[in-house]
């Protein structure tokens, strides 16, 4: 394989933990531009300003980076003179956000700090950036040669979230064990990526101990340990797995059929579900296809008891929407490592029996 980079995550955690941000770009620069979505901007406008009081450091000026990660979007922010000026760009919200913000910084090279104000997904400390067309359907995938230079992750401000997308990120990290294990089982694995399968192997226990109580805290407000954990979980070791299983073109252990799933999902009419949401049946779907029954049924118990989707017809589908799921997801990245294994007629009936399963939960 010859020589190779690999960059991991650095991040500050904790209630008012904002105030790093000078210290941590004291060697970066003293001008940023704050890019993000319009509620994210406003839940941590004042947190970020709080944070730089007294140092150096200013803020140009506050842009909503648009309404969903597409390359057009990306295009008018590289070529807004604030964003151009700017020493480093400060990307807040969400994953689609966050995604926008990391596909701009590397186009205009540029340092990147993330502030994720959702605990849905692991975009804040990922490598890989999910694009999408201006109709909101899947687009691509977009490589970076390495994550944000550093996170902050306030939970306070994620504890005030909306609880729905908390609870759809835990839905997304249900996937990150069950996806990197099954996407390179059978594989010699070379030190990285063996490196991030070990990890994705903790991603799922943190999730049943504490999910239910940080749920609970997410719709209260409150920040409290629980929610810390699933947080972390949520952002830094299902993004941990991310960086040290993907690569653009040698190998891609991060998502499988739960992702394959969420994907073609997408094309169905009528479907619905946040994303998360809806890859939390695609794990289940995978664990079905992998013959793992045992499990399947403690996710799918776990899953009904936070209120997840445990078949089709929680996501707006039936079994009619099952082939174009199916067509879809054979021609993604996350179809490459499970090629010689899995038949498109496999899938579906993988989703056909989880969906028959799930019924009985009813």
């Amino acid at each position: 394989m010859g020589n190779y980079n690999v960059y991991l995550p650095s991040y500050s955690v904790g209630a008012g933990c904002y105030k790093e941000i000078p210290n941590v770009a004291r060697r970066l620069g003293n001008k940023a531009i704050v890019i993000g979505g319009r509620t994210a901007i406003d839940k941590a406008k004042q947190a970020l300003l709080d944070g730089i009081s007294g140092s150096d450091m200013k803020i140009i000026d506050f842009i909503v980076y648009g309404d969903d990660s597409t390359y057009e979007n990306v295009d008018k922010l590289v070529s807004d003179e604030r964003v151009r000026n700017a020493d480093i760009i400060f990307g807040v919200g969400g994953g689609r956000a966050v995604d926008t913000c990391k596909v701009v910084a590397d186009k205009l090279d540029k340092p990147l700090f993330t502030f994720p104000t959702l605990g849905s997904n692991c975009a804040a400390v990922t490598a890989i950036c999910v694009m999408y067309n201006e109709d909101h359907t899947f687009k691509d995938y977009y490589y970076l040669d390495k994550p944000a230079d550093h996170t902050f992750i306030d939970t306070q401000i994620i504890a005030e979230s909306p609880e729905d997308l908390f609870w759809a990120g835990i839905g997304d990290a249900l996937s990150k064990e069950c996806e990197a294990v099954y996407s390179s089982q059978g594989v010699n694995l070379d030190h990285t990526p063996l490196m991030g399968v070990g990890i994705s192997k903790v991603c799922t226990e943190p999730l049943i101990k504490y999910g239910k109580k940080a749920l609970e805290d997410c719709k209260n407000n409150t920040e409290s340990e629980e929610l810390k954990q699933v947080v972390l979980d949520i952002i830094i070791s299902t993004g941990l797995v991310s960086n040290l299983t993907t690569t653009e073109n040698d190998y891609y252990y991060n998502s499988s059929l739960a992702h394959a799933f969420y994907n073609g999902s997408t094309l169905v009419e009528g479907a619905r579900g946040l994303h998360g949401e809806v890859v939390s049946f695609g794990v289940l779907t995978l664990l079905t296809c992998a013959g793992e029954i045992q499990k399947r049924n403690e996710i799918a118990a776990f899953n009904k008891e936070l209120g997840l989707p445990v078949c089709l017809a929680d996501l707006g589908i039936d079994k009619s929407g099952i082939p174009t799921i199916v067509d879809k997801a054979v021609t993604l990245v996350e179809w490459n490592a499970i090629k010689d294994r899995v038949t498109k007629d496999m899938f579906a009936k993988a989703i056909s029996d989880c969906d028959d399963y799930g019924m009985t939960l009813k």
